[in-house]
Order: structure tokens, then sequence, then C-alpha cells
């Protein structure tokens, strides 16, 4: 009977002992460095602790499965697991990685919207831009603002559109209230219109508030704009930047967008402007010029009369030619390729 006893009270400790030292070991494997290399951006899906913990394993994120699971059980973090784009750092403890899914501290995701781009742009950059899902309707032109937009893995794109369009409701509204007095027009959306003109005119923003005032001193002669921006837009078919100069026949089309032929502002929008080219059109320079041309520099050249923007115009073509002529040149003294000998 002693012998028994004895006996048992042997295997209990192998198996307390056996269970203490698995027990040790599985801690300090949740708790020491992890097998990553490097940083590591990883989306978890979502799913049960099996499914996220095979994830993390096939990501190499953790080494050992079966203690992560087990663990996450044991301290209760199970159903606090979330789904997400996370990132993980080199050398991350399994403890770590479990800390990390419970706080739902995903990567924020950056879509940053340039000034000026037509719709047409805007939608297919979201459509490239990885992370987003779900299919929007296009909005109209000059709806969405453009900035720097932060987002998740797996936010939604007409959320993002809705986030556009409130801000652009927002920012014309602010500056539609503190408009300058006297404006040749008498809506926001107006306002957008020739502001998305103004934005594709100059990427100076220290010329932004003249060409305006340019643009609002022909309106009030009943001027025609001749802004070139809007026979691009009509060439590109609203598609985005024109991949080519500007045509004789281009400026003769017989479109209402082509302020070449129609006196006034085009019917809508030809991109999406920003603050800045807003502000210029509803806080516009109060000067007398009516005409601009290039300078060569990357600026342009002012007149109040059409003598004198003749002479800029011609000074600009001369520019052009020399230009021209240089890349010309250039061109000449290229060694001649194997099949052009």
């Amino acid at each position: 009977m002693r012998r028994r006893v004895y006996l048992l009270s042997a295997v209990s400790l192998a198996v307390f002992g056996g269970l203490f030292a698995a027990v040790f070991w599985g801690f300090a494997q949740f708790t020491r460095q992890g097998p990553l290399e490097r940083d590591t951006a990883l989306v978890v899906e979502r799913g049960g602790v099996e499914q996220i913990t095979r994830q993390l394993a096939d990501a190499g994120v953790i080494e050992h499965p079966l203690v992560f699971a087990l663990a996450v059980r044991l301290t209760g973090a199970a159903g606090r697991l979330k789904a997400g784009e996370y990132l993980f750092s080199a050398r991350i403890p399994m403890e770590d990685v479990s800390r990390l899914l419970q706080s739902g501290k995903t990567i924020d995701r950056r879509l940053v919207v340039p000034e000026g781009w037509t719709t047409a742009e805007i939608l297919r950059l979201m459509t490239d831009q990885a992370g987003f899902t779900g299919a929007v309707a296009p909005p109209g032109e000059g709806e969405l603002y453009p900035a720097t937009y932060y987002y998740k893995y797996g936010d939604a794109r007409p959320w993002m559109i809705r986030r556009m369009r409130e801000e652009m409701r927002q920012v014309l509204q602010e500056l539609w209230d503190r408009r300058a007095p006297g404006l040749p027009f008498s809506s926001p959306r107006e306002a957008v219109i020739l502001a998305s003109i103004v934005e594709k005119e100059t990427s100076r923003a220290s010329e932004r508030a003249r060409i305006a005032g340019v643009f609002i001193n022909r309106l009030r002669r009943g001027m025609k704009l001749e802004a070139d921006p809007t026979v691009a837009y009509v060439a590109a078919s609203g598609q985005g930047r024109l991949e080519r100069a500007i045509t004789r026949a281009d400026l003769a089309m017989k479109h209402p967008y082509n302020t070449y032929q129609f006196p006034g502002l085009p019917p809508g929008p030809i991109g999406n402007p920003g603050r800045a080219a807003l502000a210029a059109v509803l806080d516009p320079d109060r000067h007398e010029e009516l005409f601009f041309v290039a300078d060569g520099q990357g600026g342009h050249l002012f007149a109040k009369t059409l003598a004198e923007h003749q002479k800029n115009v011609q000074r600009w073509r001369r520019i052009e030619q020399q230009r021209n002529q240089a890349r010309q040149s250039e061109e000449d003294k290229r060694p001649a390729t194997a099949a052009e000998n």
C-alpha cells in the first residue's frame, strides 16, 4: 500500500512538473522576441482565434501558433482581437502582438488629392489606391475638395467621397460668406467654375488673385474669357491633363465650354479647385488689367490694353521659337541610333 502511494506521488509530481515546465516554456515563448526580421504591415482579416493565429504564423509574425492561441484564450483576449491593417515591428513578442490586436491601432493610409484635378482623375486615383472598398456613382465636377485625407484599410469609397463633398461645402460656404462685394456672379457654384479655371491658369500662389481679377474684369465687360484650360478640358473629354498642345481646331470647337467661342462662364467647373483658388475668385485683386500671357519663367505678363497684350504675346512667341530651336539643336547633336542609321 505504501509503495502504491509513493508511486502515485511520483507520477503526480512528474505530471505537475511537466505541466509547470510546459507553462514556463510557453510563457517564455509568449514574451520573448519574435521571428520578424523587419517591420511588416499585415492585413488581419476578420475571424476567430484560429484564423487570426494562422494569418500571423503564415506571415512570419509569430513562431508558435499554438502558444499564441492558448495564451490569448487564457488571458481573456480572444474576443477582443480586432481586424484591420497593422504594422508589426521587427522582433515583436507575441505578447505585444496580442496587445496591438486588442488596441485596434491600425495603419493610417493617406490619400493626396491635388488641387485642380478633375473628378475623373480623382476617381482613378481612388481606384488605383489600395485599401478602399465599394463602388461610387461619379460625383459632379467641382464637388470634391482637394486635400490630404487619412483612412483605414477597408474604408468605403462612398464614405470618402462624402467627406470630400462635405469639406468642399464647408470651405466654399466660409469663403462665400465673406466674399468681396459686387462680384459678377450670384452663386457659389459660379465661384467654383471660375476658381477651377484660375486653378489651371497658374501654379503661382502670388498670381491667383491677379488672374482672378482679370477674369472678373472681362466678365463685367461682357468679354469672352478666352481661357486655354477650358479648351483643354473639352479636348481631353474631361478626363484630365491634355498631353499635347492646343490646336486651332480645338479653339474653333463650337462647344459651350470653349470660352474662345462663347462669352461668360462655361456651364460647369473644369476641375476641383482648392481653397486658394476659391479665395482668389471671391476676393480678387482690383485692377484694370484685361489680358495675360506666359512670361517664359513660370509666370505671366499682364496688360490693360490689347496693344500692350499683343507686344507681350510677340515676346512669348519669340521665347517659344528660341526654345524650339534649342531643342532641335540638341536633337541634332544626339548620336544616331542603329535603327536611324
